[in-house]
């Protein structure tokens, strides 16, 4: 019988291995230092839960490298974290913080899913699409038990079954509007939240970066979060409805090093390119025109932001290269 392990990895496989190979060693360093910081004992054992799936997984995908004589990548360190740093975030917001990690994971997981075909890989992606869901499952139980857990709003269930009839129910500039709709109101209030939970990681960020273009690229990104935050609240107050709160109360004022500026940039970066796709999906989902076109019209300030990020990586020599296709070119005049 065939070896399955022996096809080759597609584009797919590769960058979907390789980005979560990134993406785990950044886990391991965050939360390494969460672990030494938490007080509240229901928290600690959601913290661990998450290290050690993170150190499991790398563990699989150096297997899988290994064997495809593929460069393990780097990634972050001991040398990118300080466990022995004060406290920047409450305990509150770390377990808000592993929460929106794991709706990360569980789409980027789900989308390899769809990609992958090599059964160790699709094997390896089912697996911490598998632990993405316990991941959430745990951290949004503790947060509904402690009170801490901001629904989305209610709105009142219709009455009957109707259909659209008329052009109007995608109007928004000029006329009357129609009121939002469910979908619209969840695009609106998760993109509210994801950028709350964005500000307050930037604020902590910024409080303990080093270089002053750090400083200043995440102060940029803060003011960003917070001109979103606005746009998206005033859609559901508008409606009448409650828009979620901000997390920054629950920074501390410590400005002590935790986290290499390498890291700083790359984890900011790598939510603002989640953030686009967040705000694709909001488009697709939101056919009342100008709630859209303001989807549409932010996009490329985060485009913008993110590619400045990236910029200060290779700058200070901090991006790594991904999987990249043969040059024919290059492999021609050799």
């Amino acid at each position: 019988m065939e070896d399955k392990s022996k096809i080759r990895l597609t584009s797919a496989e590769l960058s979907c291995l390789w980005t979560q190979y990134i993406n785990d060693t950044l886990a391991t360093c965050v939360n390494t230092y969460f672990l030494e910081k938490i007080e509240d004992e229901e928290v600690r054992p959601i913290i661990e839960f998450t290290l050690n799936e993170a150190k499991e997984n790398l563990l699989i995908m150096q297997e899988i490298f290994e064997k495809e004589n593929f460069p393990i990548p780097i990634g972050f360190t001991d040398k990118d974290v300080n466990p022995d740093a004060p406290k920047l975030f409450s305990d509150t917001f770390i377990l808000m913080y592993l929460r929106y990690m794991s709706i990360l994971a569980l789409a980027a997981n789900s989308a390899a899913l769809g990609l992958v075909t090599r059964p160790d890989v699709v094997e390896f992606h089912q697996r911490v699409l598998k632990k993405a869901i316990k991941l959430q499952d745990l951290t949004r139980d503790l947060m509904l038990k402690q009170g801490t857990y901001i629904k989305p709003p209610y709105i009142s269930l219709p009455d009957h079954v109707d259909f659209v009839k008329k052009q109007q129910f995608l109007a928004g500039f000029f006329g009357k509007k129609r009121s939002v709709t469910a979908v619209e109101v969840t695009h609106l209030f998760f993109n509210v939240q994801s950028n709350a939970v964005g500000r307050a990681l930037i604020i902590g960020f910024s409080q303990i970066a080093q270089k002053e273009e750090v400083k200043q690229f995440l102060v940029r990104g803060k003011e960003l979060a917070q001109k979103h935050m606005k746009i998206f609240s005033d859609y559901l107050i508008e409606e009448d409805l409650p828009a979620p709160m901000s997390w920054d109360t629950f920074v501390t004022d410590s400005t002590t090093k935790v986290f290499s500026d390498k890291l700083l940039v790359f984890h900011i970066t790598a939510m603002i390119a989640s953030g686009i796709g967040n705000y694709g999906m909001a488009i697709a989902a939101s056919p009342r025109r100008d709630i859209g076109m303001k989807y549409a019209s932010l996009i490329p300030e985060l485009g913008l932001y993110a590619e400045d990020g990236t910029n200060l990586m290779i700058k200070y020599g901090w991006m790594e290269e991904p999987p990249q296709a043969d040059d024919r070119e290059q492999l021609i005049k050799r």
